[in-house]
């Protein structure tokens, strides 16, 4: 099982958010190349980006940052916000990262992921954000009527890589991940998932660790590897199985 640290970008600058709320932010780093080395210096073997300022625009918003990220990594990168369009997801593949990751789109024009998955294999994840189970879109400011689950099965087939999963109600909140939520989901689909919010231990990652065998491939971890409360290189060790 994979450990990924995040990068969330607002206005340039390395942030977390709580809830996903924009005006609820903490500014960790202002030069997302050096966050960004520190992981990889730390074990990661992939990094997860989030364009904030795009999920909410509809539109790429941090290029010059991201760029900076890319040049500083010698691992690979995937990226998520305001991705909408085949031809944003072909300008970040040229750019040297490595997967994309589709969010409101998947649930408004299906078509263009399965387009996405034809044109570029093996580079499409689709990110399913969830508020009490039910699918969440536009950087989570808008809660639909189609559970996460319901969409996660329509994705078989595609081509999809993987499927973030997040809990939005443990975004940034310390309180451990959904581990119920995440398991159903892995158990309801042959995609994998990589699981996201709220991991704040390395009992979260235990505790994901024993759904690996469901399907559970990933875990994305932000805030508490900022603050501390979680130490990279410890999380990595336990997903690896080198330590108990």
């Amino acid at each position: 099982m994979l450990v990924i640290p995040a990068i969330d970008l607002k206005e340039g600058r390395c942030v977390r958010l709580e809830q996903g709320l924009m005006d609820k932010d903490t500014v960790y780093n202002d030069d997302p190349g050096a966050q960004a080395r520190i992981w990889q210096e730390q074990g990661a073997e992939l990094l997860h980006i989030v364009d904030l300022d795009g999920a909410f625009a509809g539109v790429p918003k941090n290029r010059a940052a991201i760029q900076a990220i890319v040049a500083a990594l010698e691992i690979p990168a995937q990226i998520g916000g305001g991705i909408r369009d085949l031809q944003t997801i072909e300008g970040y593949l040229q750019l040297g990262i490595k997967r994309v990751i589709l969010g409101t789109v998947a649930k408004e024009n299906p078509a263009l992921v399965k387009e996405a998955c034809r044109l570029f294999p093996g580079a499409i994840v689709v990110g399913i954000d969830a508020r009490d189970g039910f699918v969440a879109v536009r950087g989570w400011a808008e809660v639909t009527k189609k559970k996460a689950s319901e969409l996660a099965r329509e994705l078989e087939g595609y081509g999809v890589e993987a499927i973030i999963y997040t809990d939005i109600a443990r975004d940034g909140m310390m309180q451990g991940p959904n581990l119920q939520t995440t398991g159903d989901l892995a158990r309801a689909i042959s995609i994998p998932v990589i699981a996201s919010g709220g991991v704040s231990s390395v009992q979260d990652i235990r505790n994901l660790l024993a759904l690996e065998s469901l399907g559970v491939a990933g875990v994305i971890t932000g805030k508490a590897i900022y603050t501390g409360a979680l130490d990279l290189r410890d999380a990595i060790a336990v997903a690896r199985g080198e330590v108990r």
